[in-house]
């Protein structure tokens, strides 16, 4: 439910009741006693999904931007009154004019976005490197991501050149600031007391993650993009949602960051792909749905401006993610190849140790490192399989050359090269 309040300039007030009337809202009026360039003003109960049309009728009857229209969100309405209402104005979508000012809000100030956007990629890096899931998760509540994806979405609908423009250059420069404040912090810290020597990030869970771009990554920000055009349709829940979209976009490009600061072209490409992908399809589900739902421009001239402007963003943003689609095939696949050869040399250590020529042998635990970077490197796979034996197993020699065997168990046609490595333990056990 609204509460809408209207000044009304002078000489439009019989307009403005009569447009009420015949829409069988009760209202209330007021003389104005101010300079005098409103003559009085007007206030109504309305549902949510009235205000729209009501206003659009008020505008046509002389109410244009130069007077005072107040649209505002009461906490409780208590009358049958509206039940009629109710049932004329159906729907659970806020109006037009609501939902530019929410989009306005929820993008803020150039230099309060790029301030916020700055501490959430130092969190998120710090959380990157410290492979911690919690401090990645407390750096999204930060970014203030949402404001400007859907912000460019909206004015793309209503056709508003400046929102639409303000919003891509917050999201692209913002993400661009974010790239190289992660370059910047991960070079200070490199070969520091604040982190191992020798760090290869490329090992750390969470960095990892961001290396493999795949389908997944696609329908999750498409999700995002919906969930946030959802809340701002409905004006609910939109600060967890932008936890979704900030997620889907901030720790890849501090991951892309991370590649500049060590030195990794290829972590630079996977996470960067990561990025636009991201990026791409949060835009698309948001303006997709904002069409769907009905926003128009407010002036019906630009209609057949704002649906070309509409086809032709979507059409390059749909082509954008065909081409990276090959990308997202192939990293795909490639982590498909990947965990396939793991499972299937550990099933291979676990079924020849059960062997009678092993018996003296007990295989304690088998490590398979072999990632997508690997593959894509050439890079062989990385087999170590530690072996215990009691003492008593001690006392007979291990089978010669029990590495390459192995090796040739786990060399398949067309798969990887395997280096393997042998440990032995002798183990104990108490009675």
């Amino acid at each position: 439910m609204r509460v809408v309040q209207v000044l009304i300039p002078e000489g439009n007030r019989a307009a403005v009741l009569a447009v009420l009337d015949d829409e069988g809202i009760d209202y209330a009026v007021w003389e104005e006693t101010g300079r005098g360039d409103f003559e009085a003003l007007v206030s109504f109960p309305i549902p949510d999904n009235g205000v729209e049309p009501v206003l659009d009728e008020l505008r046509d009857a002389g109410i244009e931007e130069d007077a005072y229209t107040i649209v505002l969100a009461p906490e409780t309405v208590l009358s049958r009154r509206l039940d009629s209402l109710r049932e004329r104005y159906s729907g659970l979508r806020i109006s037009r004019d609501e939902l530019i000012a929410q989009a306005n809000a929820l993008a803020p100030e150039a230099s309060t976005y790029y301030a916020f956007l700055f501490l959430s990629t130092i969190i998120a890096t710090t959380g990157l490197l410290q492979n911690s899931a919690a401090t990645i998760i407390g750096a999204m509540v930060v970014a203030p991501l949402m404001g400007p994806a859907l912000s460019t979405s909206v004015g793309t609908v209503v056709y508003d050149r400046d929102l639409t423009r303000r919003g891509v250059v917050l999201q692209v420069v913002g993400l661009l600031m974010s790239i190289a404040t992660a370059a910047v912090f991960g070079l200070l810290l490199k070969d520091t007391v604040f982190l191992p020597p020798g760090l290869d990030i490329t090992t750390i869970p969470q960095v990892q993650e961001r290396l493999t771009p795949n389908f997944l990554s696609l329908v999750l920000a498409l999700g995002s993009g919906l969930a946030g055009a959802i809340s701002l349709i409905r004006n609910t829940g939109s600060s967890l949602v932008g936890v979704a979209i900030a997620v889907a976009l901030v720790p890849p490009a501090a991951t892309a960051g991370l590649g500049i600061a060590w030195g990794m072209p290829l972590v630079v490409l996977n996470a960067g792909t990561l990025v636009l992908v991201n990026l791409l399809a949060i835009n698309l589900s948001a303006l997709i749905l904002l069409w769907i739902a009905g926003y128009r421009p407010l002036r019906s001239a630009y209609a057949g401006r704002a649906r070309s402007l509409l086809l032709r963003r979507l059409a390059s943003i749909v082509l954008a993610l065909v081409v990276l689609s090959v990308v997202l095939s192939a990293v795909t696949l490639v982590s498909y190849q990947t965990t396939l050869f793991q499972q299937q040399s550990n099933s291979t250590l676990k079924t020849m140790f059960s062997e009678p020529q092993y018996a003296n042998l007990n295989l304690v635990d088998s490590t398979v490192q072999y990632r997508g970077l690997n593959f894509l490197l050439d890079q062989p796979a990385q087999v170590t399989v530690v072996v215990g034996r009691t003492p008593a197993q001690a006392q007979t020699p291990p089978p010669p050359d029990l590495a390459k065997t192995i090796d040739q168990r786990l060399t398949r046609p067309n798969g990887p090269q395997v280096s393997v490595e042998v440990v032995y333990v002798t183990s104990q056990r108490s009675k």
